[in-house]
Protein backbone atom coordinates (compact mmCIF):
# COMPACT_ATOMS: atom_id res chain seq x y z
CA UNK A 1 0.00 0.00 0.00
CA UNK A 2 1.25 3.51 -0.90
CA UNK A 3 1.25 6.51 1.09
CA UNK A 4 -1.22 7.85 -1.15
CA UNK A 5 -3.96 5.34 0.27
CA UNK A 6 -3.30 5.56 3.70
CA UNK A 7 -5.13 9.20 5.50
CA UNK A 8 -2.89 9.22 8.90
CA UNK A 9 0.95 8.23 8.07
CA UNK A 10 3.44 8.39 5.25
CA UNK A 11 5.48 6.27 3.86
CA UNK A 12 8.90 6.21 1.61
CA UNK A 13 12.19 4.22 1.02
CA UNK A 14 15.25 7.30 1.66
CA UNK A 15 17.42 4.66 1.45
CA UNK A 16 16.90 1.05 -0.67
CA UNK A 17 17.01 -1.62 2.78
CA UNK A 18 15.13 1.48 4.79
CA UNK A 19 11.17 2.37 4.91
CA UNK A 20 10.53 5.62 6.62
CA UNK A 21 6.73 5.52 8.13
CA UNK A 22 6.07 9.29 9.34
CA UNK A 23 3.02 9.48 11.59
CA UNK A 24 0.62 12.29 9.79
CA UNK A 25 -2.22 13.96 11.98
CA UNK A 26 -0.64 17.15 12.14
CA UNK A 27 -3.70 19.32 13.56
CA UNK A 28 -3.95 16.61 16.47
CA UNK A 29 -0.03 16.52 17.19
CA UNK A 30 0.35 12.99 15.93
CA UNK A 31 -2.37 11.66 18.46
CA UNK A 32 -2.76 7.71 17.73
CA UNK A 33 -5.97 6.62 17.51
CA UNK A 34 -7.01 3.64 16.18
CA UNK A 35 -7.64 3.91 12.52
CA UNK A 36 -4.02 5.46 12.04
CA UNK A 37 -2.97 2.08 14.32
CA UNK A 38 -4.66 0.17 11.73
CA UNK A 39 -2.85 1.86 9.15
CA UNK A 40 0.64 1.79 11.12
CA UNK A 41 0.06 -1.87 12.00
CA UNK A 42 -0.26 -2.80 8.26
CA UNK A 43 3.26 -0.64 7.09
CA UNK A 44 5.34 -2.00 9.51
CA UNK A 45 4.11 -5.19 8.60
CA UNK A 46 4.74 -4.70 4.80
CA UNK A 47 7.93 -3.56 5.64
CA UNK A 48 8.69 -6.80 7.64
CA UNK A 49 7.15 -8.95 5.03
CA UNK A 50 9.29 -7.15 2.20
CA UNK A 51 12.70 -9.07 1.85
CA UNK A 52 14.62 -6.03 0.72
CA UNK A 53 14.06 -4.09 3.82
CA UNK A 54 16.54 -4.68 6.60
CA UNK A 55 14.89 -2.20 8.85
CA UNK A 56 12.23 0.44 9.94
CA UNK A 57 12.54 4.10 11.26
CA UNK A 58 9.45 5.74 12.54
CA UNK A 59 8.92 9.44 13.08
CA UNK A 60 6.41 12.56 13.84
CA UNK A 61 6.90 15.49 13.25
CA UNK A 62 9.15 18.34 14.68
CA UNK A 63 6.51 19.62 17.06
CA UNK A 64 5.19 16.15 18.69
CA UNK A 65 6.65 12.57 17.43
CA UNK A 66 2.91 11.44 19.02
CA UNK A 67 1.57 13.83 21.94
CA UNK A 68 -0.78 11.05 23.24
CA UNK A 69 -3.69 8.68 22.53
CA UNK A 70 -6.83 10.23 20.85
CA UNK A 71 -8.68 11.36 24.08
CA UNK A 72 -11.91 12.15 22.05
CA UNK A 73 -11.79 8.77 20.64
CA UNK A 74 -11.83 6.82 24.16
CA UNK A 75 -13.43 9.49 26.55
CA UNK A 76 -16.99 8.27 26.09
CA UNK A 77 -16.41 4.25 26.14
CA UNK A 78 -17.18 1.98 28.63
CA UNK A 79 -16.03 -0.33 30.52
CA UNK A 80 -17.81 -3.36 29.13
CA UNK A 81 -17.01 -1.86 25.56
CA UNK A 82 -12.91 -1.68 26.29
CA UNK A 83 -12.52 -4.64 28.29
CA UNK A 84 -14.87 -6.92 25.88
CA UNK A 85 -12.83 -5.62 22.98
CA UNK A 86 -9.55 -5.50 23.95
CA UNK A 87 -8.90 -2.08 23.53
CA UNK A 88 -5.31 -1.18 22.53
CA UNK A 89 -4.65 -4.68 22.29
CA UNK A 90 -3.55 -4.14 18.56
CA UNK A 91 -0.83 -1.63 19.82
CA UNK A 92 1.36 -4.12 20.88
CA UNK A 93 1.75 -5.68 17.23
CA UNK A 94 4.45 -3.97 16.50
CA UNK A 95 6.58 -5.68 19.24
CA UNK A 96 6.16 -9.11 17.06
CA UNK A 97 7.72 -7.28 14.58
CA UNK A 98 11.23 -9.48 13.45
CA UNK A 99 13.30 -6.04 11.65
CA UNK A 100 14.77 -3.81 13.62
CA UNK A 101 12.59 -0.41 14.54
CA UNK A 102 13.96 2.67 15.25
CA UNK A 103 12.33 5.61 16.88
CA UNK A 104 12.90 9.33 15.70
CA UNK A 105 11.74 11.24 18.23
CA UNK A 106 11.00 15.02 18.35
CA UNK A 107 9.05 17.44 20.90
CA UNK A 108 6.01 15.61 22.38
CA UNK A 109 6.24 12.00 23.05
CA UNK A 110 3.65 11.50 25.85
CA UNK A 111 1.73 8.94 27.08
CA UNK A 112 0.41 6.61 24.20
CA UNK A 113 3.75 8.68 22.35
CA UNK A 114 5.87 7.67 24.94
CA UNK A 115 4.49 4.08 24.77
CA UNK A 116 5.13 3.90 21.24
CA UNK A 117 8.74 4.69 21.40
CA UNK A 118 9.02 2.26 24.00
CA UNK A 119 8.10 -0.04 22.13
CA UNK A 120 10.67 0.04 18.90
CA UNK A 121 13.95 -1.23 19.34
CA UNK A 122 16.38 2.36 19.35
CA UNK A 123 14.91 5.69 20.55
CA UNK A 124 17.27 8.47 18.76
CA UNK A 125 15.92 11.95 20.34
CA UNK A 126 16.48 15.42 19.52
CA UNK A 127 17.20 17.73 21.97
CA UNK A 128 13.40 19.12 21.82
CA UNK A 129 11.86 15.51 22.93
CA UNK A 130 9.87 15.32 25.92
CA UNK A 131 8.86 12.00 27.07
CA UNK A 132 6.07 11.18 30.09
CA UNK A 133 2.98 8.93 30.72
CA UNK A 134 0.64 11.91 32.03
CA UNK A 135 -2.66 9.65 32.42
CA UNK A 136 -2.61 10.30 35.61
CA UNK A 137 -3.95 13.94 34.75
CA UNK A 138 -6.98 11.91 32.77
CA UNK A 139 -7.99 9.91 35.95
CA UNK A 140 -6.57 6.81 34.23
CA UNK A 141 -3.06 4.94 33.92
CA UNK A 142 -1.36 3.67 31.33
CA UNK A 143 -2.74 1.38 29.17
CA UNK A 144 0.00 0.88 26.32
CA UNK A 145 2.83 -1.11 28.12
CA UNK A 146 4.34 2.84 29.92
CA UNK A 147 4.11 1.06 33.19
CA UNK A 148 5.87 -1.57 32.48
CA UNK A 149 8.16 -0.47 29.53
CA UNK A 150 9.09 2.67 31.26
CA UNK A 151 9.90 0.82 34.47
CA UNK A 152 12.13 -1.59 32.56
CA UNK A 153 13.98 1.20 31.02
CA UNK A 154 14.36 3.79 33.83
CA UNK A 155 13.84 2.10 36.88
CA UNK A 156 11.12 1.53 39.30
CA UNK A 157 11.47 4.81 41.35
CA UNK A 158 11.54 6.88 38.74
CA UNK A 159 8.65 5.42 36.80
CA UNK A 160 7.30 5.57 39.57
CA UNK A 161 7.37 9.16 39.99
CA UNK A 162 6.84 10.23 36.44
CA UNK A 163 3.74 8.00 36.38
CA UNK A 164 1.96 8.55 39.24
CA UNK A 165 2.75 12.79 38.88
CA UNK A 166 2.34 12.86 35.27
CA UNK A 167 5.35 14.98 34.81
CA UNK A 168 7.42 15.16 31.50
CA UNK A 169 11.46 14.37 31.12
CA UNK A 170 13.55 15.47 28.59
CA UNK A 171 15.61 13.83 26.09
CA UNK A 172 18.93 14.93 27.66
CA UNK A 173 17.50 13.42 31.30
CA UNK A 174 16.02 9.89 29.11
CA UNK A 175 19.53 9.82 27.56
CA UNK A 176 21.14 9.64 30.83
CA UNK A 177 18.69 6.81 32.35
CA UNK A 178 19.28 4.79 29.61
CA UNK A 179 16.07 5.52 28.11
CA UNK A 180 17.25 6.46 24.62
CA UNK A 181 20.15 5.47 22.97
CA UNK A 182 21.46 9.25 22.49
CA UNK A 183 20.32 12.78 21.84
CA UNK A 184 21.36 13.72 17.86
CA UNK A 185 22.25 16.98 16.86
CA UNK A 186 20.03 20.02 16.39
CA UNK A 187 18.26 21.20 13.76
CA UNK A 188 15.36 20.31 11.41
CA UNK A 189 14.98 16.98 10.44
CA UNK A 190 18.74 15.96 12.02
CA UNK A 191 16.98 13.21 14.21
CA UNK A 192 15.62 11.47 11.24
CA UNK A 193 18.66 11.59 9.33
CA UNK A 194 20.86 10.37 11.93
CA UNK A 195 17.45 7.10 12.11
CA UNK A 196 17.92 6.87 8.56
CA UNK A 197 21.86 6.92 8.72
CA UNK A 198 21.59 3.82 11.58
CA UNK A 199 19.32 2.21 9.86
CA UNK A 200 20.85 1.67 6.54
CA UNK A 201 23.91 0.55 8.80
CA UNK A 202 22.06 -2.19 10.15
CA UNK A 203 20.72 -3.16 6.63
CA UNK A 204 24.21 -3.96 5.61
CA UNK A 205 24.28 -6.86 7.79
CA UNK A 206 23.15 -10.54 6.95
CA UNK A 207 19.11 -10.27 8.30
CA UNK A 208 19.04 -13.65 9.37
CA UNK A 209 21.82 -12.60 12.33
CA UNK A 210 20.37 -9.05 12.95
CA UNK A 211 17.08 -10.73 13.57
CA UNK A 212 18.40 -13.31 15.54
CA UNK A 213 19.91 -10.27 17.41
CA UNK A 214 16.67 -8.83 18.33
CA UNK A 215 15.39 -11.92 19.24
CA UNK A 216 17.86 -12.66 21.39
CA UNK A 217 18.22 -9.08 23.26
CA UNK A 218 14.62 -8.94 24.05
CA UNK A 219 14.95 -11.94 25.12
CA UNK A 220 17.16 -10.35 27.83
CA UNK A 221 13.89 -8.97 29.44
CA UNK A 222 11.77 -11.91 29.59
CA UNK A 223 13.80 -14.70 30.55
CA UNK A 224 15.86 -15.29 33.82
CA UNK A 225 20.12 -15.07 32.92
CA UNK A 226 20.41 -18.72 32.96
CA UNK A 227 17.97 -19.35 30.54
CA UNK A 228 18.53 -16.40 28.58
CA UNK A 229 21.89 -17.21 27.94
CA UNK A 230 21.21 -20.74 26.64
CA UNK A 231 18.55 -18.99 24.48
CA UNK A 232 21.86 -17.21 23.12
CA UNK A 233 23.64 -19.89 22.73
CA UNK A 234 21.38 -21.79 20.92
CA UNK A 235 20.50 -19.38 18.70
CA UNK A 236 24.15 -18.37 18.08
CA UNK A 237 24.95 -22.24 17.49
CA UNK A 238 21.50 -22.52 15.12
CA UNK A 239 23.91 -19.18 12.93
CA UNK A 240 26.25 -21.87 12.05
CA UNK A 241 23.73 -23.47 9.62
CA UNK A 242 23.69 -19.99 7.56
CA UNK A 243 25.48 -18.77 4.86
CA UNK A 244 26.09 -15.70 5.61
CA UNK A 245 27.83 -16.95 9.02
CA UNK A 246 30.41 -18.98 6.31
CA UNK A 247 30.68 -15.60 3.85
CA UNK A 248 31.15 -13.42 7.25
CA UNK A 249 33.68 -15.35 8.83
CA UNK A 250 35.27 -16.21 5.46
CA UNK A 251 35.71 -12.27 4.41
CA UNK A 252 36.72 -11.65 7.95
CA UNK A 253 40.18 -14.11 7.31
CA UNK A 254 40.34 -12.78 3.56
CA UNK A 255 40.29 -9.14 4.71
CA UNK A 256 37.46 -8.45 2.60
CA UNK A 257 33.86 -7.12 3.36
CA UNK A 258 31.30 -9.71 3.45
CA UNK A 259 28.54 -9.82 0.81
CA UNK A 260 25.94 -11.26 2.48
CA UNK A 261 23.28 -12.75 1.26
CA UNK A 262 20.34 -12.76 4.26
CA UNK A 263 20.59 -16.58 3.95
Amino acid sequence: MSSSQYEFILTSRPEPAVTLITLNRPKALNALCSPLFVELNNAIREADNDDSVGAIVLTGSERAFAAGADIKEMKDKEYADVYKNNFLESWQDLTKIRKPIIAAVSGYALGGGCELALMCDIILASPTAKFGQPEINLGVIPGGGGSQRLTNAIGKSRAMEYILTGRTFTAQEAEKWGMVSRVVGEGEGEVVKEAIAVAKEISSKGQVAVQAAKEVVNGAYELNLAEGLRFERRIFHGLFATKDQKEGMTAFAEKRKAQFTNS
